[in-house]
């Protein structure tokens, strides 16, 4: 071994410490790196396998009833390569240990199995067989929110009819790898399951012999889209056709491709903010082990060594703690990553989570952090290579030593002797006491974006469903009925109050601009649903005009008091201008709300309602859910308790698991930078300090000179990291602002409270480790003169 390989080795071990610091700080931000695009990448390709082998439709329509013959139309359309009639329809649930009624999407398949459209994949049973009554296959989700397996039955309520559904499998689809209902903020894999049943019996239950209620398509490659969906559009219209959409709208793949995107910008905003802090670091201590090593580097040029060599030395020094840092790093992303995949698969269904660390993104996230690295020495390698041999044999000139501005000002007087130490050093060392501050910040600002979600998720129940959604529960029947059907809900037991509602779906355009909605009528004076805007103030219903929520006027580009032109889907399927009178805030969606009587005159149709808010007596609660289970214009049932609940259920895990490990990481970028601002004031102070041991301070009062520097700049980091931790919060919130949700910015007093504490404690416990190299500092060793 060279001499000068050898004197890397004794560098490294002499700052064993500090260099263990920065590679837990870079191992952070490779673990971030790692576990998110290993999982991003076995997750996409998890998903295309799946779409591919199982068929995943592109285009998806649904009609109040055609006759099979329509398919083969369906099939002319230009680019269609494959079609697949069937028949979905929900209906109640009476499951047995559930009170309350649960909602079921039944979907037709063939009796014989046989490829198709979004096929089933078989996770338990068998296929269900012609000619056995009620046979049926259950999601999974479903059956393990029950723990049903084939054998068990569950009761729904078919056509009027109380029916038994014979589980014989439990199954997975493409088309539901997501199991949510529409309308849905997240899923409720207790209240709503998916049960695919024969065709012939599906048809028989609902008076739907050879005819369909719903259609799926497969396109040929190059295949226009747009063109497809008019096309289909226009053969369904006469059918009750409500509008057909692409796969990018179907429900289950928009939640997964948001989920996707949402890797993608963990993978890069975390993994920066680690490696950045770990660059910064690298040059704060090479800077340091340069300048005392002056004489070193000296004696290597004087002993024939090169420029390049000496700068190689201690590049390769900073390189080697960097791809320890990465390969541990690296490790433990991959030990997330196999966790982070084991959380999905209990939300989304796949038969095979194919998780897979891939070995490009390993290569990819070591060279980022080695580059990081050689970015952050660069600078104090280059000092090292043009030191001339004569300069760096000389001791480095003192510091120029003047009063300080503090002093000055005659404020001095007011401060203790150890205090005036204190603020002299970070006055005459601004930008080492500023990377510092800033150092500490980013600690802190990282927690508060690992821990905002719990506050906005509050906030988001507090709003959506005690201030505008204050109904107890949700009554939808299964076609829009008259209004007697909505006196006989006020009438049943326990219904305190009832307030009707009407649903129209429809397609909304503004310039080049469309989306399709679904347009809800409210009760003019409505207490149970009411809209809310920016303000948290309720929004009266005009008697004409929309309002829309803030995320579809933005989409649509519209403003109040220009008008959209709503095309109604269903009926007569009017075609109307209408103005926007006002904007209201919602977190799910993309909504729009008229008075119910001005959407009935633009329906042109009578008191006809799709549904009612109600308000319930506790005492009547498993009265009424008795009585809703068995009442079959009752398509569903929503409990809004129970949609809470659901709510915290599917986040909960998710975010503490998340937030776990934020603090770790939080927790090991305050103790590196405070560690290692400690080692090298320690460092660079030692013969002051020793020599204030010589003349009777105590190793307290020391201490206090020390540990003092490092307290005041976390306390000054403290509001500093509050202030760029909101920033990162509402950097986060931006990139979750999508379609299907939105998480507002609200960060509670709590959250600033807790992330300080936790800096502060990473910063007291880095400070006692600081504090023992005090207690052994050799007070001959350091006195000694360089001259």
């Amino acid at each position: 071994m060279r001499a000068i390989n050898r004197k890397l080795v004794r560098d490294l071990a002499g700052m064993k410490g500090q260099a263990l610091a920065i590679c837990s700080v870079i191992a952070c931000g490779v673990a971030t790196f790692v576990m998110s695009l290993t999982t991003l990448d076995s997750l996409e390709r998890t998903r295309t396998t799946y779409y591919e082998r199982f068929r995943f439709a592109h285009v998806f329509a649904h009609l109040k009833r055609a006759p099979l013959a329509l398919a083969s139309r369906i099939a002319d359309i230009p680019g269609v390569a494959r079609v697949e009639t069937r028949i979905a329809v929900d209906v109640n649930l009476d499951v047995e240990g559930m009170a309350e009624p649960g909602v079921g999407h039944l979907v037709s398949i063939p009796e014989r199995d046989a490829p198709t459209l979004n096929d089933v994949y078989l996770r338990q049973g068998r296929y269900i067989e012609p000619g056995r009554a009620g046979e049926v296959l259950v999601g999974e989700s479903f059956a393990e929110a029950h723990s049903l397996a084939p054998g068990d039955t569950v009761l729904a309520v078919i056509n009027g009819r109380r029916e038994k559904l014979h589980i014989v499998g439990v199954a997975l689809s493409p088309e539901y790898v997501l199991q949510i209902r529409g309308g849905e903020l997240l899923p409720d894999t207790r209240r709503f399951g998916v049960f695919w049943m024969g065709y012939e019996q599906l048809a028989g239950a609902f008076d739907m012999d050879g005819a369909f209620n719903d259609v799926t398509l497969a396109l040929m490659r190059g295949a226009s889209e747009p063109e497809v969906l008019k096309r289909l559009d226009d053969l369904t219209e006469p059918y009750g056709g409500i509008g057909s959409y692409g796969r990018d709208n179907q429900l289950s793949h928009r939640y997964l491709s948001d989920e996707i995107r949402q890797l993608k910008s963990m993978g890069l905003i975390a993994p920066s903010i680690f490696l950045s802090v770990a660059a910064f670091l690298l040059n704060v201590v090479l800077n340091r082990v340069i300048s005392v090593q002056r004489e070193q580097i000296a004696a290597l040029k004087a002993f024939g060594y090169t420029k390049f060599e000496v700068g190689l030395h201690y590049l390769t020094l900073a390189v080697l703690i960097a791809l320890v840092g990465g390969v541990v790093g690296s490790g433990f992303g991959i030990w997330m990553g196999h966790g982070l995949a084991k959380m999905y698969t209990r939300f989304y269904k796949f038969p095979l989570f194919d998780y897979r660390p891939d070995l490009s993104v390993l290569l990819l996230a070591l060279g980022i952090s080695i580059g990081a690295a050689v970015v952050g020495t660069l600078a104090a390698v280059r000092r090292a290579v043009r030191l001339p041999p004569a300069e760096a044999m000389r001791p480095e000139p003192p510091a120029s030593f003047k009063p300080t501005i503090l002093e000055r000002s005659g404020f001095q007087a007011l401060l203790s002797q150890a205090s005036r130490m204190i603020l002299r050093q970070m006055e005459r060392r601004p930008l080492k006491a500023l990377l510092s501050c800033f150092g500490i910040a980013l600690a802190v600002a990282v927690l508060i974006l690992g821990s905002f979600g719990k506050d906005s998720l509050d906030y988001i129940i507090d709003i959506q469903f005690y201030l505008a959604q204050r109904q107890d529960m949700q009554v939808t029947f299964v076609e829009p009925t008259t209004a007697e059907a909505y006196y006989e809900v006020g009438r049943l037991p326990g219904v305190l109050r009832a307030e009707a509602f009407r649903v129209a779906p429809t397609r909304m355009r503004f310039g080049h601009r469309s989306r399709r909605v679904g347009l809800m009528g409210l009760e003019p004076e409505a207490r149970l649903f009411r809209l809310i805007d920016a303000e948290e103030k309720t929004v009266a219903l005009p008697d004409e005009g929309l309002l829309l929520s803030t995320k579809l006027a933005e989409l649509l580009d519209v403003r109040v008091g220009e008008r959209v032109t709503v095309e109604v889907l269903e009926g007569e399927r009017p075609v109307r201008e209408v103005p926007v009178t006002g904007l209201v805030t919602e977190f799910g969606g993309t909504n729009a709300y008229m008075n119910v009587d001005a959407l009935r005159r633009l329906m042109r149709e009578g008191e006809s309602l799709s549904g009612a808010f109600l308000a319930v007596d506790a005492r009547f609660e498993d009265q009424l859910y008795k009585t809703l289970k068995e009442t079959p214009r009752v398509a569903s049932v929503t409990v809004k308790r129970a949609a809470i609940q659901a709510f915290y259920d599917t986040i909960a895990e998710n975010m503490l698991r998340m937030r776990f490990f934020n603090i770790l990481f939080a927790g090991i970028i305050a103790f590196g930078v405070v560690y290692n601002s400690a080692r090298i004031s320690l460092a660079e102070r030692s013969r002051e300090l020793a020599t204030l041991r010589v003349i009777g301070f105590t190793r307290a009062e020391i201490s206090a000179i020390l540990l003092g520097e490092l307290a005041v700049l976390t306390v000054a980091a403290i509001p500093l990291g509050m202030v760029m931790g909101y920033g990162f919060a509402a950097l986060a919130a931006l990139g979750l602002d999508t379609e299907l949700y939105r998480i507002p910015l609200v960060v509670e007093p709590p959250t600033f409270a807790f992330a300080a504490v936790v800096v502060l404690i990473a910063a007291i416990f880095s400070g006692l480790v600081v504090r023992r190299k005090l207690d052994h500092l050799d007070l001959v060793a350091v006195l000694k003169s360089k001259e």
